[in-house]
């Protein structure tokens, strides 16, 4: 069986942070409010010249180099974005081009928050189906260009930035021992996109449009959805929550994070959270957070890891790997 391998895995962040105190000029909020409500207490935010594709590019460059290997030993790139450059070409083009690749293909994928679980699993089918040996999967987003500065529901809660993974094709046995991809579960309800839409695109509005959330609507859904597909995985791979090493969920909201892990019995140590320090990246959310448990050595070679995130859609999804 063909098991696709973790090679390598960068991340990049705008260098400017704007804080919970910063928004306090800006609207009726204050640092107490938005801790208490969502645990973020910082973000970071693009500047002049910062786009989706440059932090893509820096975070696909990190993730290369931690692979040892250069673009051209690269044949699929899948970014997972909602914040595209352009409306057309794909931001991932974009992307192969300021890497210099000149083979292979590159699209962009449109899942919201669940874009990278989204993404992992389709390059992973590409690589498993023989199109590919190796893929860049990236999640990146600029969701500060989407949100409405007025509306404190909501512009609080999101920040921008990269993260990427190199993952190869790599013969397995077949067992859960295999490292690389093991299971994943993927769900969507259109039923409730105007709990989490942007009101604008080129065939309606012909604008971009702005970011607008029921939040009280998304954490009734998200919970209950979260586990779904968690414990969809758990029956595919064989496993239980206590034979997972490491929990990898979308950093949307601390309350969510900790109310998901309690439902499905996973133990606080095993939660990788960073909703503090990011907010609310939405598809760059998953990599963010694996980045960082890489970089200061939570997650090593060999442990099991659970990715989740669900986004405007309603999407939503897990996946397993073993590092």
């Amino acid at each position: 069986m063909i098991r696709s391998v973790v090679r390598g895995i960068g991340s990049a962040l705008p260098p400017r942070i704007m804080k919970n105190t910063d928004f306090e000029g800006v609207v009726e909020t204050s640092d107490e409010w938005i801790v208490q409500r969502t645990g973020i207490r910082q973000r970071h935010i693009a500047g002049s010249g910062e786009t989706t594709a440059s932090l893509g590019e820096a975070a696909a460059r990190a993730a290369l180099q931690s692979a040892g290997l250069d673009a051209g030993d690269i044949d699929l790139i899948v970014l997972a974005t909602s914040t595209p450059n352009h409306t057309f070409p794909a931001t991932a083009v974009e992307i192969q081009q300021r890497l210099g690749l000149r083979s292979g293909f590159a699209f962009d994928l449109q899942a919201v928050c669940s874009g990278f679980v989204y993404a992992l699993n389709t390059a992973d089918l590409y690589l498993r189906g023989g199109a590919a040996r190796r893929a860049l999967v990236i999640g990146a987003e600029t969701f500060s260009r989407i949100l409405d500065w007025s509306d404190r529901s909501t512009c609080v809660l999101f920040g921008d930035g990269a993260g990427a993974l190199v993952i190869e094709a790599v013969e397995g046995k077949g067992s859960i021992a295999d490292r690389g991809l093991l299971a994943a579960s993927l769900r969507s309800d259109g039923c409730h996109m105007e709990k989490l839409y942007v009101d604008g695109g080129p065939s309606t509005t012909g604008t971009v449009g702005h970011l607008r959330m029921e939040g009280r609507e998304v954490f009734k859904h998200a919970v209950g959805m979260i586990t779904d597909v968690v414990e969809a995985v758990f029956a595919d791979a064989g496993i239980s929550a206590k034979d997972l090493d490491w929990f990898v969920p979308h950093q949307a909201n601390k309350r969510i994070i900790d109310a998901s892990a309690k439902k499905l019995g996973i133990a606080e140590k095993k939660v990788v959270t960073t909703v503090d320090l990011h907010g609310n990246t939405s598809a760059a959310s998953v990599p963010l957070a694996l980045s960082v448990a890489v970089a200061d050595g939570r997650i090593r070679q060999g442990d099991l890891v659970l990715l989740e995130a669900m986004g405007g859609g309603f999407t939503w999804g897990a996946l397993l790997l073993r590092w």
